[in-house]
């Protein structure tokens, strides 16, 4: 799905940095967003959140790790003064959103269908942000492969349709595997689950960093995440009223602190760089959240 798609970006002229932001980005996180719609269809709140923020520490600490050991990744000034911010705010807002008892109000804290499209209008907000920076830039001509319209119509279309079905046996296979060998869905959607929707992100800012493409392999991850968070929850959000369990609130510090640690590292070591030793303590920290999961299983 995401070679057809950006074959049909590459022949509309449309800068790699956007190609990043949007397309490489839409169909890399296009996983998390049938994983969760079915989960969130099937009343699996814990698989929502714990996929979402799950597949996000993967793509800061474990992706970029891996990509900034391979090739010191040269981050653009948008991308650290816009894009990166924007990830950390949209993350905060999350929380204070789903977070209903910090404002008052009775019950149990939940990502309302309110939440929902809140959310959704800021993925509206970035898609026009994102459309703008296509203007602003001229076009890059990345390392595409294109093809005949039909072919990469139909690449799509056949990504689509897989994905559509290894979602749903996703997520029944991993609940499954949770109540075999008796361990929690948390453990599963923080870990093996996110860690498996986050595979094509970890392939294409690899293989970005290693051809020393660093737009598309900082803005693959950046625009993964936002649309994690804005797109994906969104519209779990509007399916169906998701609960937030208290059991996530260390997991949403360590979202929050990886943010901003990405974000730091712009200013650490060379200005607007992610150098080896960076993606290494980020690399680190991943191994360390993945340790305390299965300690606290």
């Amino acid at each position: 799905m995401v070679r057809g798609a950006a074959s049909i970006a590459k022949k509309m002229s449309i800068p790699e940095i956007v190609v990043g932001l949007t397309v490489v980005a839409l169909g890399t996180s296009a996983p998390e967003f049938v994983v969760n719609t079915f989960a969130a269809a099937g009343g699996q709140h814990t698989i929502v959140f714990g996929n979402i923020i799950g597949s996000n520490l993967a793509n800061i600490l474990l992706i970029l790790g891996v990509a900034g050991l391979i090739c010191p990744i040269v981050v653009q000034k948008s991308t650290v003064w816009k894009e990166i911010p924007f990830l950390l705010g949209i993350t905060i807002l999350l929380f204070v959103l789903v977070y209903d008892s910090w404002r008052g109000s009775a019950g149990a804290n939940v990502l309302s269908r309110v939440d929902g499209i809140i959310l959704l209008v800021f993925f509206l907000v970035f898609m026009v942000y994102t459309f703008r920076l296509a203007r602003g830039e001229a076009p890059e001509q990345g390392e595409v492969a294109t093809y005949n319209n039909w072919i990469s119509a139909g690449m799509v279309v056949f990504g689509l349709a897989a994905l559509f079905f290894g979602g749903k046996f996703t997520v029944d296979g991993a609940v499954r595997v949770a109540e075999h060998l008796g361990i929690s869905e948390k453990l599963i959607a923080c870990t093996i689950l996110a860690g498996g929707t986050s595979l094509p992100e970890l392939a294409t800012s690899a293989v970005a960093a290693y051809r020393g493409r660093s737009a598309i392999a900082v803005g693959n991850v950046v625009g993964s995440c936002i649309l994690n968070l804005v797109m994906v929850l969104g519209v779990s959000g509007v399916i169906c009223p998701v609960a937030y369990a208290a059991l996530f609130d260390i997991d949403a510090i360590v979202l929050v602190a990886a943010t901003l640690v990405l974000f730091l590292t712009m200013f650490t070591g060379r200005r607007h760089r992610l150098d080896r030793w960076e993606a290494a303590i980020m690399l680190s920290g991943y191994f360390a959240y993945v340790g305390y999961q299965i300690y606290c299983r």
